[in-house]
């Protein structure tokens, strides 16, 4: 299974941006997905997912209230649409997915399939 990514780039703080995550098999209904994120320096961190079958979502507390992730069901994706960019979002974004439901969905190291990684770069 390949996780394909698109998006990203550089931004002015304040600014949006959404992320894609393609899956190229079967249905992105089935999957567990996660999208991390590294900053430079620092450690691969969790950001957000949601979970297999369209269940619920979960997001770290400093992005709750500016990123939201969801399913595309016609491009067989998940978005992460964030929006109010800071410069400490900027960090390399990765998104991974398992296929059916993972417990322990916000720990590094748990999927079983990873994106090429993103650059997202907040500076003004």
């Amino acid at each position: 299974v390949e996780l394909v990514q698109s998006g990203g780039g550089s931004l002015d703080p304040g600014s949006s941006v959404t992320l894609s995550c393609a899956v190229s098999e079967g249905s992105i209904a089935s999957y567990t997905v996660a999208w991390f994120r590294q900053a430079p320096g620092k450690e691969r961190e969790f950001v957000c997912s949601t979970r297999w079958g369209g269940g619920s979502t979960r997001y770290i507390d400093s992005v709750k209230e500016r990123f939201t992730i969801a399913r595309d069901n016609f491009k067989n994706a998940v978005d992460i649409e964030m929006v109010d960019m800071k410069s400490e979002d900027t960090a390399v974004y990765y998104c991974e997915a398992t296929l059916g439901p993972l417990q322990d969905d916000n720990a590094v190291g748990h999927y079983d399939c990873w994106g090429q990684g993103t650059q997202v770069t907040v500076s003004s």
